[in-house]
């Protein structure tokens, strides 16, 4: 793992920790890179519960919960569906905090309304605090997906230290 990554992972680990906090994991087009990054660092089960792939729009329903209606009114690339995504992780899991990813990596997939490196986000502590936010990324698929895990810890960071927004 990159010093930038792992550096972001030794951030989270120390900021979940000092809030004795447990994070979950709601992941798409990221495939688990961000379970990967927190979990390289030693000691990571003392703050890090669970996370959850959810590539397909099946598994967002049944394993998060999503409904079939977020689905079909706003689509899985959607801040919407994200923060279905970060509920989800909440509710069935141990976790008080959780993050969600949902996007466009390409190199297909994108639309004119969605273009490639069209990425949704959502952070939750607790479920009564959630954030969700759009960005677009530039890049192949795998800049694409970097950036994303690199805006979902930073965003994570901003949450936990009290943030309403994300910088």
């Amino acid at each position: 793992m990159d010093a930038e990554l792992n550096a972001l992972s030794l951030a989270v680990g120390a900021a979940l920790a000092n809030w004795k906090l447990m994070l979950a994991c709601a992941e798409s087009c990221t495939g688990g890179w961000v379970c990967e990054v927190v979990t390289a660092t030693a000691g990571s089960s003392d703050w890090f519960e669970r996370g959850f792939v959810t590539y397909s729009n099946m598994a967002k329903q049944e394993m998060l919960g999503v409904s079939a209606e977020t689905l079909a009114n706003h689509g899985a690339v959607s801040e919407e569906t994200a923060r279905a995504m970060a509920l989800g992780a909440l509710a069935n899991s141990a976790a008080q905090v959780a993050l969600a990813i949902t996007g466009i990596a390409g190199p297909g997939g994108g639309s004119p309304g969605k273009p490639v490196g069209t990425v949704c986000f959502a952070w939750c502590r607790g479920s009564q605090s959630i954030i969700s936010e759009t960005q677009h990324f530039a890049g192949e698929r795998e800049a694409i997906r970097r950036q994303a895990v690199i805006h979902s810890l930073n965003g994570l960071l901003a949450l936990l230290n009290g943030a309403k927004t994300v910088p």
